[in-house]
């Protein structure tokens, strides 16, 4: 697996893989567990998928211990605008974020460690969005951020943006350190 390879100080890893594209169509891999992407071995056991129209903004999500999902996020049709935030609180990179342009057409993915809530909003139409988790979904332990807290600082793109009920309704981020202090 060929890799083009940026690796943050926080753990987040962002990679393009090799796509080859012939008269028949293209052809990429999307997984292997032995490219050496991740500095830690990682065992992914769920696979998920989701398909969002231009200006779906979902997010911003965290899993709370003991179900902390590491992501390994790819993006198989158009372009997202994808955001982890580090919530770890032992971490030198506490309640910083960062931004990153998933393109398909790049073969981008992301991966995020453990303990990162993540958001992203779709700006291209019928984005198809496939990540694998380290932990099963557990909604009793999902947290579920104010995406334009301005405590968060995040410039999400200026589009018209589609959000559920669900994520226009998240806690501040003064409100998630408080419950969990």
């Amino acid at each position: 697996m060929t890799l083009s390879r940026v690796q943050c100080e926080s753990g987040l890893v962002f990679f393009s893989r090799k796509i080859f594209d012939d008269e028949r169509g293209s052809f990429s891999e999307l997984y292997r567990e032995d490219s050496l992407l991740l500095s830690v071995s990682k065992q992914f056991v769920q696979d998920n998928f989701s398909c969002s129209k231009k200006g779906v903004l979902r997010g911003v999500h965290l899993q709370q211990s003991p179900y902390e999902q590491g992501k390994l996020i790819t993006c198989l049709k158009g372009d997202i605008f994808d955001v982890a935030i580090d919530l770890r609180k032992e971490s030198s990179t506490f309640k910083k974020h960062w931004v990153f342009l998933l393109k398909s057409s790049q073969g981008d993915t992301l991966y995020i460690p453990e303990g990162f809530a993540h958001g992203f909003c779709a700006l291209t139409d019928d984005v198809l969005l496939f990540y694998k988790t380290t932990k099963y979904y557990e909604p009793s332990a999902e947290i579920v951020l104010r995406w334009d807290d301005p405590d968060l600082g995040i410039k999400w793109p200026d589009i018209e943006k589609r959000i559920s009920k669900k994520d226009q309704a998240g806690l501040s981020l003064r409100g998630f350190l408080e419950k969990n202090n």
